[in-house]
């Protein structure tokens, strides 16, 4: 039920800060008084419904989906001592983290990884790669698990679902603004849309998305400052900068683009290329681990 009110909420919200921005700036009016017949109310309501269609869509499949598409295998029977090990671990940081067990699985990966996903926090997935359970001791395994609970427990799915349904809005909307007022203003058309509306209005969309792009990038490398916080709360700070280390070391490869933000790890680069990171660097997560209080 919260997670149905934070979604209406967000869309009100939206809503809200265009029609503002509207009326502040009369946007409307100057649109009418250039000969510009342009719906912007409808063209919002399509904007926001699109936006958030597939992110919504992807969140309420996003357990299916890492599933399938990593095949990850889910414990139900603990078949050896690891696997024992691995689900009480995760249930026993679930408990310290105030979230419903998730299901506990692994999938098959020389790299070390993890991740978590699922549209309910007390109803995910936490899953780890071979490669995690191969190079890494129990202490640093569970401190990526405390890394990735703490992802769950933060509704770090959901917030990350509502932060690229707003950015889709924009895009679209901005997009078509951009696209008709092209075609309107500057090629005079006046009957339905033109070659220069469909060309405008992509171009003005591959831009945005970028911009948009960034943005979320960002909000993800905030999101993974505060889930090593949470993993060094449940699992213990030293562990989880030896984690993080021993990740330094393999240099693992990025997940799957819709699981890549709640991975443990991601790439590592720098200069302009940072800002379409999902995870800071890894120095920089440590730095920061080092000077927690």
């Amino acid at each position: 039920m919260k997670r149905i009110l934070l979604y209406l909420a967000t869309n009100f919200a939206v809503l809200l800060l265009i029609s503002v921005v509207f009326k502040l700036f009369n946007i409307e009016g100057v649109l009418a008084a250039n000969g510009i017949d342009l719906d912007l109310r409808g063209v919002l309501i399509y904007s926001l419904i699109v936006g958030f269609a597939g992110s919504v869509i992807s969140l309420l499949m996003s357990k299916h989906m890492a599933k399938s598409g990593m095949g990850v295998y889910v414990i139900e029977q603990p078949s050896n001592a690891t696997e024992r090990w691995l689900v009480e671990t995760v249930y026993r940081l679930a408990e310290e983290a105030g979230i419903g067990y998730p299901e506990v699985g692994i999938f098959d990966s020389p790299e070390p990884n993890a991740f978590a996903t699922g549209a309910n926090r007390n109803d995910a997935l936490v899953a780890v790669s071979s490669g995690l359970l191969h190079h890494m001791n129990k202490d640093e395994v569970e401190a990526v698990l405390g890394h990735e609970v703490t992802h769950v427990a933060n509704g770090d799915m959901i917030t990350m679902a509502l932060m690229q349904g707003v950015v889709n809005t924009f895009v679209m909307f901005l997009a078509t603004v951009i696209g008709h007022v092209v075609d309107r203003a500057v090629f005079k058309n006046e009957e339905g849309h033109g070659p220069a509306y469909y060309i405008s209005s992509l171009i003005a969309q591959v831009l945005l998305s970028i911009l948009a792009t960034m943005i979320v990038m960002w909000f993800s490398r905030w999101r993974e400052f505060r889930a090593d916080a949470g993993g060094a709360y449940l699992a213990g700070r030293n562990k989880m900068i030896n984690a993080l280390r021993r990740l330094q070391q393999a240099q693992p490869d990025d997940l799957p683009d819709q699981f890549a933000a709640f991975g443990i790890a991601g790439r590592a680069t720098r200069g302009l290329k940072e800002l379409f990171l999902s995870h800071p660097p890894l120095e920089d997560r440590i730095a920061a681990l080092q000077q927690m209080q």
